[in-house]
């Protein structure tokens, strides 16, 4: 039985949908009644957990031998995760299979890159079979900016920097193999999409896409801060984000593509086209 975390989310979502079709038995975890019972009427077994309150993690593990565990970024991510390992252990799963970051690391100086790579530590040192997959930058976060870009504008502050875009889609598939097989004990899996993209040409493919030209505006630091606040993203969230795309991306220090997706579930990832053709009506011009 395999425990999913994060099963109302964009990628375990997709994770409960994928080992559904397959056939597999999982139990997908969330922190609402109201959600358990959405479940239930999909034919998906739903249990009760909070990783805010680590008391009830045991319930919702119990019968279960591997974890699919993911949390959103927040400063309380560090938390959450490591509780959640800690009982997971507790509870006697063997193998969790985590999502962390391409960029993690200790020194990052974006904030959850930093927290991933901890966390990651601490779970390599926590005595449990463990699988981490690092995907880099969701192409799925191009629609925070549906709204400017069906005006015609992709606001961003990468400059020339580029990045090897993902699709979520394609992480909820390696993670659902992954889930679905043995023998990746003790193997961290770098996850890219095909090709690396900046945002010139990221616009240039949304305007074919989209049908009217969209061109990117490379703007000043502050601006693009006001901007993520004002498409609902907190303080803290914008700020990591500024530092993201302004350092991370725009200095040219994510990964090229690995290949990977391919080479571990057999089909290659979507590529950005794919992506745009697949959002078109969220980007595209109001009655067009």
């Amino acid at each position: 039985m395999i425990l999913i975390s994060g099963a109302t989310g964009g990628i375990g979502g997709e994770v409960c949908r994928l080992l559904k079709a397959a056939g597999t038995p999982f139990r997908a975890m969330a922190r609402k009644q109201e959600q358990v019972d959405a479940f239930a009427r999909q034919g998906i077994d739903g249990v009760l957990g909070d990783f805010d309150r680590p008391e009830t993690l045991a319930g919702a593990m119990q019968g279960c031998d591997t974890m699919f565990l993911i949390t959103p970024p927040t400063p309380n991510q560090f938390a959450q995760e490591t509780a959640a390992i800690d009982a997971a252990k507790r509870a006697g799963i063997g193998r969790i299979v985590k999502i962390s970051a391409s960029d993690g690391n200790v020194r990052s100086p974006v904030p959850w890159a930093r927290t991933h790579a901890l966390i990651d530590h601490h779970l390599r040192a926590a005595g449990i079979g463990w699988t981490i997959l690092k995907p880099t930058a969701f192409m799925q976060n191009f629609l925070w900016f549906k709204d400017p870009i069906a005006r015609g504008f992709l606001p961003q502050v990468t400059g020339t920097g580029s990045v090897s875009w993902i699709d979520t889609r394609d992480v909820a598939r390696v993670a659902a193999t992954v889930l679905m097989q043995d023998g990746h004990d003790s193997a961290t899996y770098f996850l890219t999409g095909p090709e690396t993209l900046d945002m010139k040409e990221a616009a240039k493919r949304l305007s074919a896409a989209v049908g009217h030209k969209v061109r990117y505006l490379d703007l000043p630091t502050p601006l693009f801060r006001a901007l993520l606040r004002l498409t609902g993203n907190s303080r803290w969230m914008a700020k990591g984000l500024v530092v993201q795309f302004a350092d991370v991306v725009a200095g040219h220090h994510d990964i090229d593509p690995t290949f990977e997706i391919e080479r571990l579930t057999g089909q290659a990832p979507h590529s950005f086209a794919d992506f745009v053709r697949d959002h078109r009506d969220s980007f595209a011009r109001p009655g067009s």
